[in-house]
């Protein structure tokens, strides 16, 4: 019973916190206060107006339409820069996919040998050091100029940079697991590769996807800026695209729905890493 009031009471509060932000949005964008210089052509394409003072930003009544008018029909494709946003979701969650499985089929064996050998970790540790801080974007120059594909390039940027916190991750939790489990695997004459699999991942599971849901967040932060930057599709040159013909509704809209699908993608980890607590 206590559980259930606290969940009310959360749920409560978070209507409360977001009727408050919608009330605030809507009135710093509802044209109040002092008249807003404006070329009046300038004022036409971002939806305000030079004479009576109106909030070129939209407010959450027209955010809302906007909204709704893609969900109506989010698979539209009218030609090369038209397509609803359902295809340009798409194309972006098709990327970090591919690219995140990728990486989970690198970072974990990897992982699992660095942890399990002090010396492999030791002569990798310089590199992985090195290489971690660089920022996913940096290899994207690298990437378009030697795999001459804009697409490709984006999926090999998501691989890199899920790479590194899983890997870490996978490493920390197989050189952590406790010695007499190890040491009972000895004892019933267990190879290196059973004791793997049927002692060192069960055990370092929950810290195995602790980096993989880490690293499934960094993805979908990623792609967005990879896809601004290579254009072609995906919702971060929808972004773009719509910043570029000044509809800022749109763009708004988009981060809405970046957003919802950032929460799907964490909450999809956060259930397989109960799911693994469950089993144990």
């Amino acid at each position: 019973m206590t559980q259930k009031w606290l969940g009310l009471r959360a749920a409560l509060l978070s209507l409360a916190l977001c009727g408050l932000v919608l009330g605030t949005w809507s009135l710093a964008t509802s044209g109040s206060g002092a008249p807003v210089k404006m070329d009046p052509e300038y004022a036409k394409l971002m939806g305000a107006t030079a004479t009576h003072g109106k909030s070129a930003m939209p407010g959450p009544a027209e955010v809302g339409a906007k909204l709704w008018q893609h969900v109506k029909d989010p698979f539209y494709d009218k030609g090369t820069n038209d397509k609803g946003i359902g295809i340009q979701l798409a194309y972006s969650i098709a990327r970090v996919g591919l690219g995140y499985l990728l990486a989970v089929a690198v970072a974990i064996p990897i992982g699992f040998l660095i942890g399990m050998s002090p010396l492999i970790g030791r002569a990798l540790d310089p590199f992985i050091q090195v290489m971690k801080p660089i920022s996913p974007l940096a290899w994207m120059p690298l990437a378009l100029y030697t795999i001459k594909d804009s697409s490709i390039s984006a999926i090999f940027v998501i691989f890199i940079c899920s790479l590194w916190p899983m890997l870490i991750n996978t490493a920390f939790g197989v050189a952590n697991v406790r010695r007499d489990w190890l040491n009972v695997a000895k004892t019933l004459e267990m190879g290196p590769g059973r004791t793997a699999w049927r002692v060192i991942l069960p055990a370092a599971a929950p810290t195995i996807l602790t980096g993989m849901r880490i690293s499934i967040g960094i993805a979908w932060l990623v792609i967005v800026a990879a896809e601004m930057l290579v254009g072609g599709t995906g919702i971060g040159y929808f972004v773009w695209n719509e910043w570029n013909n000044l509809s800022i509704t749109n763009v708004i809209a988009a981060i809405l729905f970046i957003g919802v699908v950032g929460m799907a993608l964490d909450q999809l980890m956060a259930w397989l890493q109960r799911l693994v607590a469950y089993a144990d």
